[in-house]
């Protein structure tokens, strides 16, 4: 493991204990924004894996960002449930199954667009990269 996906991880896994710890809530810099916690699969190793995000509730969906800040990639979580895209998550106190539908064109947009009003960092992190950064909307199953 490179130092990089180390320190990731050791960030991640801070804001997973707080998430847990407040029922769903995390302070700065996230106090404001819906967070959940994905569960995945490795794609290519078939292992759990665990990762806090920043989410947009429209209705009773789940709407998820792969913008990794900006990053010329997608993030791994992306790749992960691109490959297995039976996922669960944690929003709250709740954990539940879902199933992750990437959501593309006019709607994709628009709720780029509303993710992007609400908090402006998703605004600059479109400016960042030349790729389209994905989303993906988690569907209760």
């Amino acid at each position: 493991m490179t130092d990089a996906n180390k320190a990731l991880n050791d960030w991640n896994a801070k804001i997973i204990a707080e998430f847990r710890a407040n029922a769903g809530r995390c302070g700065p810099p996230f106090e404001n924004a819906d967070m959940v916690i994905l569960h995945t699969r490795g794609a290519r190793t078939g292992r759990p894996r665990e990762n806090p995000l920043c989410a947009l509730l429209d209705g009773g969906r789940i709407v998820l960002f792969a913008s990794k800040a900006g990053a010329p990639t997608n993030p791994d979580w992306y790749h992960n449930l691109k490959a297995n895209p039976e996922v669960e998550v944690e929003r709250g106190t709740e954990r539940f199954r879902a199933r992750a539908v990437e959501i593309t064109g006019p709607e994709r947009d628009a709720l780029y667009a509303r993710q992007a009003s609400r908090a402006p960092q998703f605004a600059e992190y479109a400016t960042k990269t030349t790729r389209v950064i994905p989303v993906v909307v988690l569907e209760r199953t």
